[in-house]
C-alpha cells in the first residue's frame, strides 16, 4: 500500500516539474523592434560581448523546437575565443512575438538583417542548426557581402520533404501543435540522440514552456506555419549557388525528417540518411567543408561540444 501511494506521488511530483520548470537565458535578452506585414512585433536576441574582442561576430541561428537558449555552452566558447555573437529568437518562436503572418526563410532572412542593421554589424559568420542551417543558407543566398563565413549543422532540408511527405492541411497541422504535451515534445527530441541522457531535459523544458503560456494557442499556429515553410520552401535546389566559404558539421546517427511519422517503414529507411546527404550537400556547395562526427545525432554541439568546437574553431 506504501509503495503504491509512495508511486503515485512521485508521478504528481514529476507531473508539477514538468508544468513548472523553467529554463532562463544564459544572458540577457533585447526586444528589436521590427514591422512585419504592417504589425508591428519585437524580436528577442541576446548580443554578448567577449572580454577581449577580435572584432569578429557570429550569428547563431536556432531549429524549429529550439530557441536561443540551447546555445548557450556555444555562446561561451566563442566569446572566449573573442567573438561577438548575437543570437536571435526569430519571430514566431522562444521569446519573440508570434503574429499571424505568412512564414518564409526570406522573411526571417530579412529580419534578421534588420536586426543586425539596427546593431550596425555588416560583416557576420554565420551558423545555422537544422532548420536555422536552412535560415543560414538563404540569408547567405540574399545577402552575401554580409557573409564572411558559414556553418551549416546538421541542417534540414537537405531533401525537398514535399515530394515524399504526404500533405497534411493547415487546419491539420494546427490541430496537432494545439494537442501537444510535454511527453509529446521530449518523445521527439528523443530521436535527436541516439542515447537520451538527463542532461537533455533542459532542452525539453525550454520547449514545453509554452504549454503553460496563456497565448499559447499563437504559438500553435506559428509552429503549423513554420512547419508549411520548411515543407513548401526547400533550399536544396540552391545549395549549389551559395559562393561564400562553408562548413558542414554533420552527426552521422541523425536520421531526422520533417513529417517522418507520416512515413512508410520503406520510406524512413530510404530517407533522413545524414552521411549521404552530407556528401551531397558538400559536392553541391562549391569549395565546402565536411567534418562527419560518427556516433553524433542530430545536435552536435549538445551531444559532443569538444568535437562541436574542434571542427567550428579549425574553421573560423
Amino acid at each position: 500500500m506504501f509503495e503504491k501511494y509512495f508511486f503515485i506521488t512521485l508521478l504528481f511530483f514529476v507531473g508539477i516539474v514538468k508544468s513548472y520548470m523553467r529554463v532562463d537565458y544564459p544572458y540577457e535578452v533585447r526586444l528589436a523592434s521590427l514591422k512585419v506585414e504592417n504589425q508591428n512585433v519585437k524580436m528577442a536576441y541576446m548580443d554578448i560581448a567577449p572580454s577581449v574582442p577580435t572584432g569578429k561576430t557570429v550569428v547563431l541561428l536556432h531549429g524549429k523546437n529550439f530557441n536561443g537558449y540551447y546555445w548557450k555552452d556555444v555562446i561561451s566558447a566563442l566569446t572566449n575565443k573573442g567573438y561577438r555573437v548575437i543570437v536571435p529568437d526569430q519571430i514566431g518562436w522562444g521569446k519573440s512575438d508570434k503574429p499571424n503572418v505568412h512564414y518564409s526563410f526570406h522573411l526571417l532572412a530579412a529580419n534578421t538583417k534588420a536586426l543586425l542593421d539596427l546593431l550596425k554589424i555588416d560583416k557576420v559568420t554565420v551558423l545555422g542548426h537544422s532548420m536555422g542551417g536552412m535560415l543560414a543558407a538563404r540569408f547567405s543566398l540574399l545577402y552575401p557581402k554580409m557573409v564572411e563565413k558559414l556553418v551549416l549543422e546538421n541542417p534540414i532540408g537537405l531533401e525537398d520533404y514535399k515530394t515524399f511527405v504526404p500533405y497534411q492541411p493547415l487546419e491539420e497541422l494546427v490541430v496537432k501543435e494545439k494537442n501537444a504535451t510535454y511527453d509529446s515534445y521530449k518523445k521527439y527530441q528523443q530521436s535527436y540522440y541516439p542515447i537520451w541522457k538527463p542532461e537533455y531535459e533542459q532542452y525539453v523544458a525550454a520547449q514545453a514552456e509554452a504549454l503553460t503560456d496563456p497565448e499559447f494557442p499563437q504559438t500553435a499556429m506559428a509552429n503549423a506555419l513554420t512547419y508549411e515553410m520548411i515543407y513548401e520552401q526547400p533550399i536544396v535546389y540552391e545549395l549549389k549557388d551559395i559562393a561564400v566559404p562553408t562548413l558542414l558539421i554533420i552527426g552521422q546517427a541523425d536520421r531526422t525528417v520533417v513529417g517522418k511519422d507520416l512515413l512508410t517503414v520503406e520510406q524512413k529507411m530510404n530517407h533522413g540518411n545524414y552521411p549521404a546527404l552530407g556528401k551531397m550537400a558538400n559536392q553541391q556547395i562549391k569549395g565546402s567543408q565536411l567534418v562527419e562526427l560518427d556516433g553524433i545525432g542530430h545536435i552536435p554541439h549538445i551531444q559532443d561540444l569538444e568535437q562541436f568546437k574542434n571542427a567550428l574553431f579549425k574553421f573560423l
